[in-house]
């Protein structure tokens, strides 16, 4: 692709800010941030990994991944305002799940020990975590808000914070796990994802590209689930006092 091209496709961008301008969305502004700064993030990154790729060490594949976790918890954790310690959950979260899913990558050998799978596949991992750990953690805020009323009658009958908790733990697991799920029913059927697609484009065999796409698929389901679980089982916690009791201070 030509920076020509490239410059063309600023098009699009276009399209969307006249839209936002037709319909005083008022979001020119955002858009115009986002086209600078991806292509100001994305140009760093690409030198970054050119040199992480050429040097071979595990230092810098560390320090890369310690950076896309740290940036994804922060982002994440937006989504939980009011919740205490709402980014050291996500944190936690996307963290176990980037290692446990990245371990049994290694373990099996379905990838080799290379930057140059290692990063890519481990930024599909933190991105899709972020997102489900995102949204479990709205999802729980909201189900206790909706069921304070439910969750406080269980707790006068005898329940623990836990089993009091339930439908609202379950509920925010649930949202977290959708998007990924959907996105499985859909995939060659309604869109040919990014994995698929980059591969296609760069002339690999469509069965060999379908074959990555599969594995991408399967393991993105896993990290979010492990994801999704590690932030509800640290977050529901933080609704209760040591007693046993509701804190409504944060509802």
């Amino acid at each position: 692709m030509t920076y020509l091209s490239l410059g063309f496709s600023l098009g699009f961008v276009g399209l969307a800010a006249i839209i936002s301008r037709y319909q005083e969305l008022g979001l020119e502004k955002d858009l115009a941030v986002g086209v600078i700064r991806s292509i100001i993030q994305l140009t760093i990154v690409g030198y970054i990994l050119s040199y992480v790729f050429a040097a071979h060490s595990w230092l810098f594949i560390l320090l890369m991944l310690t950076l896309m976790i740290g940036v994804a918890a922060r982002n994440a954790a937006k989504r939980g305002k009011g919740i205490p310690n709402a980014q050291r959950i996500v944190l936690i979260g996307i963290t176990v799940s980037e290692v446990v899913t990245l371990l049994l990558l290694l373990f099996l050998r379905i990838i080799p020990v290379t930057a140059q799978y290692i990063i890519p596949l481990s930024g599909m991992i933190v991105g899709n975590s972020m997102v489900a750990a995102g949204v479990t953690l709205n999802r729980l805020s909201n189900e206790f808000k909706l069921r304070r009323a439910e969750i406080e009658l269980a707790l006068s009958l005898g329940a623990t914070p836990k089993k009091a908790a339930l439908p609202v733990i379950q509920s925010a697991i649930k949202a977290g796990m959708i998007p990924t799920v959907d996105s499985m029913k859909t995939v060659g059927l309604v869109q040919l994802p990014g994995m698929m697609t980059g591969q296609i484009l760069a002339g690999a065999d469509p069965i060999q590209a379908v074959r990555y796409q599969i594995l991408v698929m399967f393991m993105i389901s896993g990290a979010s689930a492990i994801a999704s679980l590690i932030v509800v089982l640290l977050g529901y916690t933080r609704y209760f006092t040591s007693n046993a009791q509701l804190i409504l201070e944060i509802l």
